[in-house]
């Protein structure tokens, strides 16, 4: 995807004529992989030719051939139309996207001190860029003369008159309307915050890389599962250390923090992940959450609009911020009762194993947690794991994308890859066509960014003489690694994670547009996530198990036993799961709908807005915003309410599976062809409804996690 025809590309023709020039004496163009025709199957990213050294001038040379590609459209002496205005012009700057996404997929994926700087030196440079295309008078003088002339022509297909809107809407939204002093404070406003999301991402990586807990005394190593012990001693000697090291990566972290005995080591840890990037030293980002906030709530204000979120969820499902809090107070009135009656019954279980006095911390709510769990189903997760060998794991999620749509998967070793620990695979259709390239990447490593995540190296669309050309995606992980005693083996919630991401990508690889801007998962963001988590609905399904879950040593199915003591324990604290997620989603609405400045305490603001949703106490010195990628640097902000909104999509969704069949290739098939081929060419509210046949309900929802249904829910905000 363009990531951002939008407003992230930039350089004035003089500036980068120089630069242009400057790169030249460094590395030839004729040696530039970017600027050559990828010699790879597929026409997939050369990632065994390319350098560092040939991103700046592959850059620079792609706003070139843009800015020219511009021009053309603006001189051309024609009156405007569809055909010679918004097709050129959606078509534009595809040498610039194939560099920028490789480019920022890599900065995610595997970065370095190279790769930064030169992020840093060409962010401004690209968002000029962005801002001279979308800030072109000439060009939306075009455009809008096509919108106001061909909006209702019938001679365009629903696909073309759809991109038309998008194209005029995402002109007006990016300035163009604007006087020319608005403008320029757009401009200034756009840079400086590319530059900050930037500096925001680069410091949350560093100071996730900077802690280690190294511990040489086996004492310490009370509680953990031998998959922990094993992979903290397998980092240890990698580091040259003697004992074992343990780490803020995800399958280092969340597993000490579950089952470590000693509590001083588990508040160490919880101190060390929660207080990231607010020490006050060089990679603190509390003064960069304050300045992304307000740029963006000033950029809203320049456009019209009296809040950021006011100007996100115009484009969004939600429409606006009222029924955003709509939703947020059903799920609170609905699931915060519950969840207090379940941190009681966790304070009063560690009550009874360490004495009256005992106060609960938020160090402690994973612990305890996990020993109320097995106490109440025995059942302890970490039994799951031997039979979740992330090789069969694939298989299984591999294998349900089969049943459900005929596609196949055949690795391809002749495909570049950009580190050794990546696949890549070849997708096949039905009829053994090729659908897609898919990338797989699943471990840990210092160079590549936390969580997990879906991407595009190539997007697809279909050429005028009707060729489809098809996307490459790819999924990133940071799943437990293997060990020289044992394979790699996941725990549920890495499955229902590996699940998640495969949605995103079978998103991508259904996709069946004619235009590239509006392919795959180029949706609503709160629409986005919903064949994302569908897909993890599966992982509950003891007939989905069945088909991959054998123990890695033994080659025994995973007992029904197992698998229902799993599900019964499935909505165990399910209620303080869904609160969390709320907490976080009522923290970026509440930045973003702020209409003034703020020049407060961050961590302040923070406690206020999650003051009635705390269950525990809250911890002086913690701070989530500093670190909260997907609202300050990612792109959710005023969006995080997505994910609960999608849960909501999802549910009601997936009990059409449930009623017609798991496996039912019926179903996958009009669920690829009413929803997943479509991309953004079709409003999402009307994609769901013709899959579904009705308009989505909270009730599914609640039904699964097991709450009773909350009626005549009223709107705090009213």
């Amino acid at each position: 995807m363009r990531n951002v025809k939008l407003s992230l590309w930039a350089v004035s023709l003089l500036c980068m004529t120089t630069m242009i020039q400057s790169c030249k004496n460094s590395v030839k163009e004729g040696k530039n992989p970017f600027l050559q025709v990828y010699e790879t199957p597929h026409g997939t990213a050369p990632f065994h030719l390319i350098q560092a050294a040939h991103y700046e001038p592959a850059m620079m040379k792609g706003m070139e051939e843009e800015d020219k590609e511009i021009e053309a459209i603006v001189n051309n002496p024609d009156a405007p139309t569809f055909a010679n205005t918004i097709v050129p012009y959606a078509n534009s700057g595809e040498l610039l996207g194939n560099v920028l996404n490789v480019f920022y997929n890599l900065m995610e994926a595997e970065t370095n001190d190279t790769l930064q700087e030169i992020a840093q030196k060409m962010s401004p440079l690209l968002t000029e860029h962005g801002n001279n295309i979308s800030l072109n008078p000439k060009l939306f003088e075009r455009v809008k003369t096509v919108y106001e002339n061909q909006k209702d022509d019938e001679s365009l297909t629903a696909e073309d008159r759809e991109l038309l809107k998008k194209v005029y809407t995402g002109f007006v939204r990016s300035g163009a309307n604007l006087s020319d002093e608005a403008k320029e404070q757009y401009r200034a406003c756009s840079k400086e915050l590319s530059t900050l999301r930037l500096q925001f991402g680069q410091n949350a990586l560093k100071e996730n890389n900077a802690f280690e807990l190294h511990v040489t005394d086996t004492a310490q190593l009370a509680g953990l599962p031998p998959t922990s012990v094993d992979a903290a001693a397998e980092l240890a000697k990698e580091r040259g250390k003697e004992g074992w090291i343990f780490t803020l990566a995800a399958p280092s972290y969340f597993p000490f923090m579950t089952y470590c005995d000693n509590r001083d080591l588990r508040r160490q840890m919880y101190m060390a992940y929660n207080t990231q990037c607010s020490k006050g030293d060089s990679l603190d980002n509390q003064a960069i959450v304050k300045r992304i906030v307000s740029l963006r709530r000033q950029m809203a204000n320049l456009l019209g609009y009296k809040t950021h979120a006011d100007y996100v969820l115009e484009q969004r499902m939600a429409e606006n911020s009222r029924n955003v809090f709509q939703l947020y107070d059903q799920l609170i009135d609905a699931y915060m009762p519950v969840a207090r009656k379940e941190a009681d019954a966790v304070k009063t279980f560690a009550q009874q194993k360490e004495g009256a006095g005992f106060q609960l911390q938020s160090w402690d709510w994973s612990y305890y947690s996990d020993k109320l769990r097995k106490a109440k189903y025995d059942f302890d997760a970490e039994l799951l794991r031997p039979y979740f060998e992330l090789r069969k794991v694939q298989e299984g999620v591999f294998g349900l994308a089969t049943s459900l749509y005929g596609i196949t998967f055949k690795e391809n070793k002749n495909i570049p890859v950009y580190h050794p620990d990546v696949k890549a695979y070849e997708v096949l259709d039905e009829d053994s066509s090729f659908l897609a390239v898919l990338y797989t990447d699943y471990h840990p490593r210092a160079s590549k960014q936390s969580g997990a995540w879906m991407t595009a190296y190539k997007e697809q669309w279909i050429d005028e003489d009707g060729t489809n050309s098809r996307p490459h995606v790819s999924i990133t992980m940071n799943f437990t690694k293997p060990t020289a005693e044992r394979p790699a083996l996941l725990t549920m919630s890495e499955v229902e994670t590996f699940l998640h991401e495969f949605g995103h990508a079978i998103h991508g690889l259904m996709a069946n547009t004619k235009y590239r801007t509006m392919s795959g998962t180029s949706v609503y963001r709160d629409f986005v996530e919903l064949p994302s988590q569908i897909m993890e609905n599966w992982a509950g399904e003891k007939e989905f198990l069945h088909t991959f879950a054998r123990h890695y040593q033994t080659g025994e199915l995973i007992p029904d036993e197992l698998v229902e003591r799993m599900k019964a324990a499935r909505n165990f604290n399910v209620a303080n799961g869904c609160i969390g997620q709320v907490k976080y989603g009522m923290l970026d609405m509440a930045w973003y709908t702020l209409a003034e400045d703020f020049d407060g305490n961050v961590e302040k603001f923070e406690k206020n807005v999650w003051a009635n949703l705390q269950v525990l106490p809250a911890i002086e010195g913690t701070c989530m915003s500093v670190m909260f990628s997907h609202i300050m640097d990612g792109g959710y902000s005023a969006g995080y309410y997505g994910y609960k909104w999608a849960e909501v999509l999802d549910a009601d969704g997936f009990s059409v599976f449930k009623e017609r069949g798991l496996f039912s290739r019926e179903v996958g098939e009009e669920f690829r062809r009413k929803l997943l081929e479509k991309g953004g060419t079709v409003h999402p509210m009307t994609l769901y409804k013709d899959f579904r046949g009705k308009e989505p309900s909270i009730d599914a929802l609640l039904q699964r996690n097991g709450i009773k249904i909350a009626t005549n829910v009223k709107s705090r905000r009213d």
